[in-house]
């Protein structure tokens, strides 16, 4: 392991685990504990490692420390804005021209020092870039890149007063939303672990995706994604969600958790109170979510309250109009969704953090007032504010107005510190990354995926020889499962076999091969109600582990036991029972 920096040296404290409380009805009693609240040690859960020695209460540091804090250096810990640059203290000339216009700095490092920051994004682009421009691995390329990243990092923020490490996040959900690529073992999507059906394999398969970011400095990880879809599905969540039963969600969610906290990454559940119900993207408008309260009762709290009582660190809100919670107001500037509904009634204690305050919903207000107005409504993290400068002097402003009271203020850098303070453990070396044991692991529930909806379940899926074919940009996915129907055995030609055809992400019914005799999905399975091949798969992921698990099943060598967690128009759940 690798050394813990002295002055981040402190407890691990785990909340008890809440008993998840019978859809539509409030949580049990012993709620998890509002660590701005808090004036005792939780107990350590099973989960922690035995060799993190408790040493100091996170909650009576946090509160200590706030004591010291200014009201610009209070504001500074609210925000959590990305910057430009794979390093912290040297970019080049684009990343410096970016962090100017974004914070009037060089580097990642000045940006923190600057503002006094809590937190910081990696982003493998830039949303929202005033250029236009993508800018791709802003932040990320390999794992060592990213280690010596976030060393610097928090560096940087050391030197802040009050000593408090930063809070680094990303989006590591996997699949579709998968932020560092290389390097690292690559979980199937959310959608492949709802169809395995198995949270033990869900908890050891996030266990080891903790660990690795763990190892590069990551310790907050923006997943897993709590939303449950609807019967139409949602092409903006997709397979980013476990499906569209919300009690089995409730359980992939809970695992999932319990495997990030185990190996000391804190969780965010995503996208409160729910984003399955609607084809709108937040990142572009205000979706509208027309269901009734007691739809929202039945469809989107479990999963959500799940997560809440394995122990989630974060919720994350969402830029929604639910109607049937409160009409006309995104859910991120709601006070009655994110305080009355996620603080009261599921009792969450831990930190509510805003979706990107750079996306469309949030950009219809000036940055300083769309701060005060998502922290007097509950949050306590402003993530990527368009204009950080222009956040903290509305933090700032309403301060003085009396519109943001101080204790609110207070209340939220107190739980973002005593997260920090609880968190802040030995980091893994980078020897752990992509590890036999994690490989073993992410194959187990990959094979557990597989699901055929038509075709044969005993013996080969399709006779060879075999041709694969893919639609359009899926190259590698092909290539990937030629590679390993040859290691299954199956004789494997460029052209004239059978036709394995690959489809996958973005697709539609055009992209379909009419003369395939296998159309696998590597994506949400709907598209296969639109094919005619006499065998249709689903893997749910295009994961090298995924297509290596499909080979096996075409080759005879394995069988499929995944069931679709959601419908598809024509087929059953699965054809093998």
């Amino acid at each position: 392991m690798a050394s813990v920096n002295r002055a981040f040296r402190v407890a691990v404290a785990v909340p008890v685990g809440l008993v998840l409380a019978a859809c539509g009805s409030d949580p049990p009693a012993q709620p998890q504990a509002d660590p701005a609240a808090a004036s005792a040690p939780a107990p350590a859960s099973p989960s922690v490692p035995a060799s993190v020695v408790p040493v100091s209460d996170p909650a009576v540091r946090a509160r200590e420390t706030v004591r010291t804090l200014s009201d610009v250096q209070l504001a500074g810990q609210v925000l959590m804005p990305y910057a430009y640059g794979d390093r912290a203290d040297r970019v080049d000339a684009a990343a410096t021209a970016g962090n100017q216009r974004l914070a009037g700095v060089d580097t990642p490092a000045q940006m923190v020092a600057k503002f006094h920051l809590g937190g910081l994004i990696l982003v493998g682009f830039v949303p929202g870039d005033p250029t236009g421009a993508t800018n791709p691995a802003t932040n990320v390329d390999t794992p060592q890149q990213v280690r010596a990243l976030t060393d610097g990092l928090q560096e940087a923020a050391r030197k802040l007063p009050g000593g408090a490490p930063l809070l680094i996040g990303t989006d590591q959900e996997f699949g579709v939303v998968t932020r560092i690529k290389t390097g690292t073992t690559q979980l199937p999507s959310a959608m492949a672990f709802g169809a395995a059906g198995r949270p033990a394999l869900t908890e050891a398969a996030w266990r080891a995706a903790g660990t690795e970011l763990a190892a590069m400095g990551v310790n907050l990880d923006f997943a897993p994604v709590a939303d449950t879809l609807g019967p139409a599905g949602s092409s903006v969540i997709g397979s980013r969600a476990y499906g569209a039963d919300p009690v089995a969600n409730g359980a992939q969610v809970g695992a999932a958790v319990r495997g990030l906290r185990a190996a000391g990454v804190s969780a965010t559940l995503k996208h409160f109170p729910g984003h399955g119900h609607t084809t709108g993207d937040s990142h572009d408008e205000l979706p509208v979510v027309g269901q009734s309260p007691a739809a929202w009762e039945k469809a989107d709290r479990p999963p959500f309250e799940a997560g809440i009582a394995a122990g989630a660190d974060a919720v994350m809100s969402g830029h929604l109009d639910v109607r049937g919670l409160d009409k006309g107001v995104a859910a991120t500037f709601s006070r009655k969704i994110m305080t009355d509904v996620l603080r009261g009634r599921l009792r969450f204690g831990g930190v509510a953090i805003t979706d990107a305050m750079n996306m469309a919903p949030a950009m219809k207000l000036p940055p300083g007032t769309a701060a005060v107005r998502a922290l007097n409504a509950g949050n306590d993290i402003l993530l990527m504010p368009p204009d950080i400068a222009a956040a903290r002097d509305g933090i700032l402003a309403g301060l003085r107005s009396g519109e943001l009271k101080r204790e609110r203020l207070v209340e939220a850098v107190t739980r973002i510190l005593t997260l920090k303070f609880r968190t802040a453990v030995a980091q893994p070396a980078l020897s752990v990354l992509e590890s036999p044991a994690h490989r073993q692991a992410v194959a187990e529930v990959s094979a557990a995926a597989v699901t055929v909806l038509k075709g044969r379940c005993t013996g080969p899926l399709v006779g060879g020889p075999v041709t694969v074919t893919a639609s359009g940009g899926r190259e590698s996915a092909r290539v990937a499962l030629a590679d390993a129907l040859r290691q299954a055995g199956v004789p494997v030609q460029e052209a004239g076999g059978k036709v394995v055809h690959l489809v996958g992400y973005g697709d539609s019914a055009a992209d379909l091969s009419s003369g395939a005799e296998a159309t696998v999905v590597m994506d949400t399975p709907y598209l296969l109600a639109a094919a005619r091949s006499p065998v249709l798969v689903a893997t749910y992921s295009s994961s090298r582990a995924s297509l290596t698990a499909l080979a096996a099943v075409i080759a005879g060598k394995a069988k499929a036991p995944g069931r679709s967690p959601v419908p598809v128009k024509g087929l059953p759940r699965s054809a093998c029972g």
